[in-house]
């Protein structure tokens, strides 16, 4: 159900902030607006200035007297505006024998048509620059400041490019780096797709570490190809009537010892409790400030019960901004952003990335909001402000059904300076809508089959 929630909360925020956009651009344009609906699919309840408050559908021949019904549909995965006069997802086409009325979408002109289908792609920005400004202003940036690369699992592409634990990072294609906010933005940000050539200092040798723009894009779809160093493994959740609740582990322990042999990686801690089924162990942990013993005995499934992960515990650099500089630097994060978003579209377009390992749906948005969540509300928010980048890139592609492919229809009207036919039209929407939802069931089997 967690996961449930904050899809649902993170999906109906970013719908409505993009609808809002096509909404008051279209009120602002002087057109009229139907319905501003939140889902698809069947209504279950809304509200309108003739009808007020209701539930279900309203009836076929229901006069909504140039008014607007706003409504909850019965399917959370989207939302649409329906303006008078356009051919839109709806595929209503009851308008088309009659003369363009003056607040209809079709007698306006090609700047205000364009504005209107550019105002959901616009205000997904305006969000994503707020959240980043808000929180630059109120918690400004707390940087890592070390360089040391942590954890390597043989099996890790960092481990395979040559990486090993401790090695200090130096610089990133001839960029010196001062602290992890530079390893991961010249890793990740300003050289996104390309071969990177890293030299760390190991143990007071320099080597170099080459790894290609594609392994790491790829391995970006789940996270950032470098462990940060400076960590200590910490469990995130005691599992109920586990052996670990039962033995006094909490929430937020960090572990020093378990039977005198140091750990410092989550794999560490699984391979020493593996080594001794059903054999109670001394865990040596640190709460807050106290160092405790506990003992704990695997169960029958020679586990105890716990989640764990990595905790940064080195120094800290805090950055603070003022009001205007927060708006600044917020806005720089939003173009960071999108410049990395379109280098990926690129390279998925061009083969240089898998879409099957990039690319992800419902159930791989619900994970990252409920883990963001976990995190925190700072996260959680900075997860829907790259979120809602990602759904405006995406709607600005020049697919038919999507607000790029409506841009492109439109610009073309503009120069032949009359409306393609009402058919053209129509195949036009009928073939995004197909192409759109034979994606869509990609995504969701991708989905399944990573989850």
């Amino acid at each position: 159900m967690d996961y449930v929630f904050y899809f649902v909360v993170t999906i109906l925020t970013l719908v409505f902030v993009h609808e809002l956009g096509h909404f008051l651009a279209a009120k602002l344009m002087g057109m009229r607006v139907d319905v501003f609906a939140i889902g698809f699919g069947k209504r279950l309840f809304g509200w309108n200035k003739i009808s007020g408050f209701s539930s279900g559908n309203l009836p076929e021949d229901f006069d909504l007297e140039g008014k607007t019904d706003y409504r909850i549909s019965m399917l959370p995965l989207g939302g649409y505006v329906k303006i008078a006069g356009m051919v839109d997802e709806s595929f209503d086409n009851d308008f088309a024998n009659n003369e363009p009325a003056p607040d209809e979408f079709r007698s306006k002109s090609t700047i205000a048509k364009l504005f209107v289908i550019s105002a959901g792609v616009l205000m997904n920005f305006v969000l994503a620059i707020i959240i980043f400004s808000a929180l630059n202003f109120f918690e400004g940036k707390r940087i890592y400041d070390t360089t040391t690369v942590g954890t390597t699992p043989t099996s890790s592409v960092a481990f395979e490019a040559g990486f090993r634990k401790g090695d200090k990072v130096i610089s990133v294609n001839n960029a010196k780096v001062n602290n992890w906010d530079d390893v991961y933005n010249l890793s990740l940000i300003e050289n996104f797709g390309k071969d990177l050539t890293f030299v760390v200092d190991r143990n007071g040798e320099k080597k170099t570490v080459e790894i290609k723009g594609k392994t790491v894009t790829e391995s970006a779809s789940k996270s950032f190809f470098l462990n940060i160093g400076d960590t200590r493994t910490a469990i995130a959740q005691v599992l109920e009537n586990s052996p670990a609740a039962e033995s006094g582990l909490m929430d937020g322990d960090e572990y020093i010892a378990i039977n005198g042999t140091n750990v410092s990686s989550p794999q560490e801690v699984f391979n020493i409790i593996q080594d001794n089924p059903q054999t109670e162990m001394t865990f040596t942990m640190l709460r807050g400030e106290d160092t405790l013993a506990i003992a704990v005995t695997p169960g029958v499934d020679d586990k105890i019960g716990v989640m764990n992960t990595e905790v940064y515990v080195g120094n800290f650099i805090y950055k603070t901004y003022g009001f205007v500089e927060s708006i600044a630097v917020g806005f720089d994060d939003g173009v960071k952003n999108v410049s990395t978003l379109i280098s990926f579209v690129k390279m998925l377009f061009t083969g240089k990335a898998d879409v099957a390992e990039s690319v992800g749906g419902p159930a791989k948005i619900a994970k990252f909001a409920k883990i963001s969540a976990d995190a925190g509300l700072t996260y959680f928010l900075r997860f829907i402000a790259m979120l809602s980048i990602t759904l405006a890139i995406m709607n600005l592609l020049p697919l038919p059904v999507l607000d790029g492919g409506h841009f492109v229809i439109i610009l073309i009207e503009g120069v032949i300076r009359r409306e393609l036919p009402l058919k053209v039209k129509i195949a036009i929407q009928n073939v995004g809508f197909i192409l759109l939802m034979s994606f869509f069931l990609f995504v969701m089997y991708n989905d399944i089959m990573n989850w």
